[in-house]
């Protein structure tokens, strides 16, 4: 059933179908039945084991008397739990205006699929007052047989899904979702009292899954068969990371349907990781294999009191057909098949998977593993000495245009320097003149650089004379224009 050479994990869709050929789903948890078939089989023994205890019963009268009253008070305690969720058949039922419920089934019926907010609304509305009613009679009777079994809980909430659903007289799709909203407004409110439950081992078996899965942390997609990029960089990352954190979400749900939404999350990324990593289309057995493999990279927590969960508290069409149903069996196999997990199931010997699971890897496995990984060392060593130089090649490229820069820049500031030398003689030169030429009191405008000089090094011509001007003044004026 399990394994392949050419395509490493095979299960046919017969072995997903129920034992009793029924169409429906399978589920190893039900010993490979669906919901509906397991509890008519648990039924039908039950009734056995009560017969059967009675016909061999070779004791005294007053013992089987004892039992006869034993079991009568059991059933009329469970027969009173139900009366508080539904009332007896002489209890005085509510009085509902056929109006009024007509009103209220219109306003459901109007309903958009996962519409859930507005489904408490209409809950809320005084139409709907007898549902919200039972609901709320339903939800206080458990929590307070809260320590009753988890089965005998299971049995009671399956129950009350039966009686909800002919509550609704709409089309069968249509009851569907009402009755998915109803389960998400129950089991909202009693995951806390019935999820990992003290009447089971859920919490040991989910360290025991959790062990075994760590154990197999060095199980590759090669030897599950699993369509895998060659290499995965940055950019790329793990095709499968999206699967595998949608399988971790599923512990954070509280609702039977919306740990199942998480199922049906990580399924289809596993198909969207198979599709862009293998260039045939994707087939169940690679469906399979894929999900494996991101089960034992996500280790989800508490992954068997989730799947116990959807299974005891869940719809039943949920999980006897459908997409939800297909998927969430696929995920009963792969936990199955980690559980029972051996060497030729992945293509090695006994010899080899006892090493794997001791942390050795086997001898020419590690050989191999040496191998490349030296020639991984190797390229990596390669590159980086490309690199190393490059970039010594782009710096002394940068030093060199550095050093003609400044080069440049002295060059510009030595003609600066040379042309204010020339600039500051030839005024010295000019307003000497004109001192030494004009008479001694104020000095006139004359005493100003000749225009032809002023022309010739871009000095403005200066609007108006303010008083007497000294040639010390001149000079240190020229010296600012400059």
């Amino acid at each position: 059933m399990w394994t392949d050479k050419q395509r490493g994990i095979r299960v046919s869709q017969a072995e997903l179908l129920c034992t009793n050929s029924c169409g429906y789903y399978g589920n190893p948890a039900w010993q490979g039945c669906c919901s509906k078939c397991w509890r008519e089989r648990n039924r039908q023994e039950e009734t056995k084991r009560q017969e059967t205890s009675q016909s061999s019963d070779g004791g005294s009268l007053s013992f089987y008397k004892f039992e006869e009253k034993k079991s009568i008070e059991k059933g009329s305690r469970v027969n009173t739990v139900r009366r508080l969720f539904w009332g007896g058949p002489s209890s005085p039922k509510p009085k509902e205006s056929t109006e009024s419920h007509s009103n209220s089934m219109k306003a459901f019926q109007g309903l958009e699929p996962g519409d859930f907010t507005g489904f408490l609304k209409i809950l809320r509305s005084p139409p709907s007052q007898r549902l919200q009613s039972r609901c709320t009679a339903f939800l206080n009777t458990i929590e307070a047989y809260h320590d009753l079994p988890v089965q005998k809980q299971s049995d009671l909430v399956q129950d009350f899904y039966q009686n909800m659903a002919a509550y609704f007289s709409f089309p069968e799709s249509q009851v569907l979702q009402m009755m998915e909203h109803i389960e998400k407004l129950m089991m909202t409110r009693l995951h806390k009292w019935v999820f990992c439950h003290d009447s089971v081992d859920d919490e040991q078996k989910d360290l025991a899954l959790q062990r075994r899965i760590r154990s197999l942390n060095w199980v590759t997609p090669q030897m599950l068969s699993v369509p895998f990029p060659d290499e995965i960089t940055l950019i790329t990352k793990d095709p499968y990371l999206p699967a595998i954190t949608a399988i971790i979400e599923m512990d954070a749900k509280r609702a039977p349907q919306d740990k199942l939404a998480c199922v049906i999350k990580c399924s289809q990324h596993v198909f969207e990781a198979l599709s862009t990593s293998n260039s045939e289309p994707a087939n169940a057995d690679d469906f399979l294999s894929g999900l494996i493999y991101v089960v034992l990279k996500a280790n989800p927590p508490r992954l068997h009191s989730n799947m116990q969960y959807v299974i005891r508290f869940g719809l039943p069409h949920s999980l006897m057909a459908g997409e939800s149903g297909y998927y969430f069996t696929n995920l009963s196999c792969a936990v199955a098949f980690i559980e029972k997990l051996d060497g030729s199931a992945l293509n090695l010997s006994q010899e080899e998977f006892d090493d794997y699971m001791s942390s050795r890897a086997p001898s020419g496995q590690r050989a191999a593993e040496r191998q490349r990984g030296a020639q991984s060392t190797q390229h990596i060593l390669d590159e980086l000495k490309v690199r190393q130089q490059q970039l010594d090649q782009g710096a002394n490229d940068f030093q060199a245009e550095l050093q003609q820069w400044v080069r440049e820049v002295n060059t510009k500031v030595d003609e600066a320097q040379l042309r204010s030398g020339f600039i500051q003689k030839d005024l010295r030169a000019h307003c000497g003149l004109a001192q030494s030429a004009s008479s001694p009191g104020p000095v006139s405008g004359a005493t100003h650089p000749p225009e032809d000089l002023r022309a010739h090094y871009g000095l403005a011509q200066s609007s108006s004379s303010r008083g007497p001007v000294s040639g010390g003044q001149q000079e240190e004026g020229v010296a600012k224009l400059i």
